[in-house]
């Protein structure tokens, strides 16, 4: 299973007011390593636009569902269920990273949550399914 990375500029995010629990969560492909290696939210990394995303014709809905934002002992948990995507009607291009970004916030637009490197290109052919398993102890915790 692939390990996940949290963007630093989605600390800036969250603490300017995402509201974690009612934005949308999706997921992004990319065969473009998208680190972001700043926490100043107005240069431009940690969004989005700033990663090469593979087109999405013949892949199924890329957002997640049943998203979660809980704190339990001064622990935050952000969750989701698995996502699983299906290639249909033809292949999906080859992606590495599948980027966790937020759709809601407009400034910035579409900040990044984090990231999973599945450490080489994988390629969906028509019919095949890919599981983002998001595990039990969920994108992120935070202490």
């Amino acid at each position: 299973m692939a390990s996940f990375t949290k963007v630093n500029d989605f600390v800036v995010n969250l603490a300017n007011a995402m509201d974690m629990n009612a934005d949308t969560f999706k997921v992004a492909l990319s065969n473009t390593d998208p680190t972001s290696g700043t926490s100043v939210v107005t240069d431009g990394n940690g969004v989005l636009a700033n990663c090469s995303e593979i087109s999405y014709t013949n892949l199924s809905d890329r957002t997640l569902a049943n998203v979660t934002s809980t704190q339990t002992g001064g622990v935050y948990k952000l969750s989701a269920d698995d996502k699983v995507l299906t290639a249909s009607g033809g292949s999906v291009a080859a992606f590495r990273y599948v980027v966790i970004y937020n759709d809601t916030p407009t400034s910035p637009a579409d900040p990044i949550v984090g990231y999973y490197d599945y450490g080489s290109s994988l390629t969906l052919n028509d019919g095949d399914t890919f599981t983002i398993d998001i595990g039990t102890n969920g994108l992120l915790t935070l202490t």
